[in-house]
């Protein structure tokens, strides 16, 4: 069991939840826009979807551990990793393994839907293996691919990836329902940044928060909130949503507090946690939300 717990660590298996519910929003986009879906390509997208959160995961704990920034963050239950390498260095090179072997099966998966689904598929997955690869290593040098890298990935690839595989095509019903996630995953990188600002400007990285400053990235965290719920009004507005879709609102009251709490505690950490945790709410509830409207139809 022990061996387990060091084997899915760098996975952050409680932070792969997100997957399922930006994977469950463009499902719902496809049956909104086309009916029925294969259910297992639905299995497989959920499978490709899923390696390619933990291929960045597991790169991203092997990069900080190589690079010394593990042993620099003070550890939260959102932020400075899953400290399974500082406490058995010798695992290292099995979450370099395991990134490798989960990345080689979101591409294979990939290679797949490209050939059976088609070819307009392969700029995403190009896009989306670029950003598994680079986001530690390069992308957390430059400020505004740091910010928006995550909820690219999150959003517009993977529901419109999971879209297009289900329905055979781009739909404006998928891109408006990405820039759910877009935002709000964004926004969920761009707050977990706030503990590790001193540790991640020691090892060279250039992220919002260390480059502006935690007061204006609480400015920037609350503007994104606002297209974040804006997309899902005008996507009803429009008609490539359903009115059912607004149910995705009903996380604003969450989602106040939350905005509330991160302008109020921005600089103490400690205090800065449970809204946090409130953060995490928004982001994975508002995608689940906007998926059952739009089943509902």
């Amino acid at each position: 069991m022990s061996e387990i717990r060091y084997l899915l660590g760098p996975m952050r298996i409680p932070f792969v939840i997100l997957t399922p519910a930006c994977v469950f929003l463009g499902f719902g986009s496809a049956v909104w826009t086309k009916g029925g879906v294969n259910l297992f390509h639905l299995l497989l997208v959920l499978i490709g979807a899923i390696s390619a959160h933990i291929s960045v995961n597991a790169l991203n704990e092997y990069a900080d551990f190589k690079s010394g920034l593990d042993f620099k963050t003070t550890r939260t239950p959102f932020s400075g990793g899953s400290g399974t390498l500082p406490r058995r260095p010798e695992k290292a090179r099995v979450a370099l393994v395991t990134s490798m072997t989960a990345f080689a099966i979101t591409g294979l998966i990939g290679l797949y839907f490209v050939y059976a689904i088609g070819f307009m598929l392969l700029p995403l997955g190009v896009l989306g293996a670029l950003v598994i690869l680079s986001y530690t290593m390069w992308l957390t040098r430059n400020p505004l691919l740091c910010l928006i890298a995550p909820g690219l990935g999150f959003g517009p690839l993977m529901v419109m990836g999971t879209g297009f595989v289900l329905s055979g095509g781009y739909s404006w019903t998928a891109f408006l329902s990405s820039l759910v996630p877009f935002f709000l995953v964004s926004n969920l990188l761009l707050l977990n940044q706030f503990p590790d600002v001193e540790a991640d400007r020691r090892v060279g990285r250039r992220h919002v928060p260390i480059v502006l400053g935690k007061r204006v990235s609480t400015l920037i965290f609350g503007v994104f909130l606002l297209p974040s719920y804006f997309s899902i009004a005008l996507g009803v507005y429009l008609k490539h949503m359903p009115p059912a879709s607004l149910i995705g609102l009903v996380s604003i009251v969450v989602a106040i507090p939350t905005l509330v709490g991160v302008f109020r505690w921005a600089d103490d950490t400690r205090k800065l946690l449970p809204y946090m945790g409130l953060n995490v709410t928004v982001v994975i509830a508002t995608p689940i939300l906007v998926g059952i409207g739009l089943l509902i139809g």
